[in-house]
Formats: C-alpha cells, sequence, structure tokens
C-alpha cells in the first residue's frame, strides 16, 4: 500500500447546512426509509465495482467485503423501521449521487481513480451526516446506532482512498480528490434540503 494512504487527505469537507439536520428531525420516518435505500444502494455499488475487477484480488475482495457490510447495515435499518412501525418505500433516484457520476470519467486511464474517490467523497459525506444526527437525536439508542454507522461511513471512505492509493499515482489520487471533495460540496449545497441522507 503507498504510504500516502495511510494519512487523512487535508482537504477541507464543505459543512452540511444546519437546516438540513433541521428537516431529518423533522421527518425522521423518510429519513429512515431514505437511509435504507442508500445502504441498499451503496451494497450494489460495491458488487458492480467487485464485477468489474474480477481480476484484481484486493479490490475484488475489498468491494465484496463492503457489499456485505451494507447489506447488513440496510438489513439494521429495515429493523429500526419495522420496530417504530414503518416500512421501506420504493427506490428513488438519488440527484446527488446522479450528479456525482456525471463527474467520472470514462476510459481505463481514469475510470478506476474516479470511480474509487467518487466512493470515498460519498462515504465522508455520510459520515459527517450520520454523526451530526448521533449528536441530535434524543434517544440513546438512535444514538448508539448512529455513532456505528457513522464510524463504518468513516473507515469506508478512507478504505475508498486507501485502494486508490494502491491502483493509482499517489500525486493523482491527491488531485482528484480535492477536486471532487469540491465539486461534491457545490452539489450538495445547490442541492434543495430534503429528508435524505444526500
Amino acid at each position: 500500500m503507498n504510504a500516502a494512504s495511510a494519512t487523512r487527505p487535508e482537504v477541507e469537507l464543505t459543512p452540511s447546512p444546519s437546516a438540513w439536520l433541521d428537516v431529518v428531525l423533522d421527518n425522521f420516518d423518510d429519513f429512515l426509509r431514505d437511509h435504507a435505500s442508500c445502504e441498499k444502494k451503496a451494497s450494489g455499488m460495491a458488487m458492480s465495482v467487485a464485477s468489474h475487477y474480477p481480476d484484481q484480488p484486493e479490490l475484488l475482495t475489498a468491494m465484496v467485503d463492503l457489499a456485505v457490510e451494507e447489506l447488513n447495515h440496510y438489513r439494521e435499518v429495515v429493523r429500526l423501521m419495522l420496530s417504530r412501525g414503518i416500512f421501506p418505500g420504493p427506490d428513488a433516484k438519488d440527484p446527488y449521487v446522479n450528479a456525482l457520476n456525471q463527474h467520472i470519467r470514462r476510459g481505463p486511464e481514469n475510470f478506476l481513480l474516479d470511480r474509487l474517490v467518487t466512493g470515498a467523497v460519498i462515504e465522508r459525506r455520510g459520515a459527517e451526516r450520520f454523526s451530526l444526527i448521533a449528536e441530535a437525536v434524543a434517544a440513546e439508542d438512535l444514538r448508539k446506532f448512529y455513532r456505528g454507522i457513522a464510524t463504518s461511513e468513516d473507515r469506508h471512505w478512507l478504505l475508498f482512498l486507501d485502494l486508490a492509493h494502491q491502483y493509482c499515482p499517489t500525486d493523482q489520487v491527491q488531485q482528484r480528490f480535492a477536486q471532487l471533495s469540491k465539486i461534491e460540496g457545490q452539489i450538495m449545497l445547490q442541492l434543495p434540503i430534503t429528508a435524505n441522507l444526500h
């Protein structure tokens, strides 16, 4: 593993607006439905990466493990929802993820780098937002649950960067992470504030 991947990059994260947390707390059942959907989609994304690179053992193993973990999170969120008497809704398109995906470059020399860095950027935002929820909810069981989810997301975004460093030159990883982090912040601020994770 490249030594550069062992430390957190010094790239500023654009903070989520405080209004986002207010909307989530006021519409928490809707947030839970979206959270469940996001965990399911994250599992599918990891499996998609695994299927594209079956000849890369470290990447394949990491993505399969991630897919299983995200699916376990989906199961946990569904159990939480059912305990509150609510049910998952249909999956909807995610404008945030779709907008970020527009910046993934095509071609073998860029696609893997951009896909891994985009994964890191998305998971980093999830870590921030789950942490905000963990500190804001009143119920102790929810605080504990979302602290655990936030810790997982924090580990996930660093995993994506570690993998990028393994397969791509360090300067390219650092430059692209800085670029996509800035783009992500702009996308996040431009989108309407809803009771969704993104």
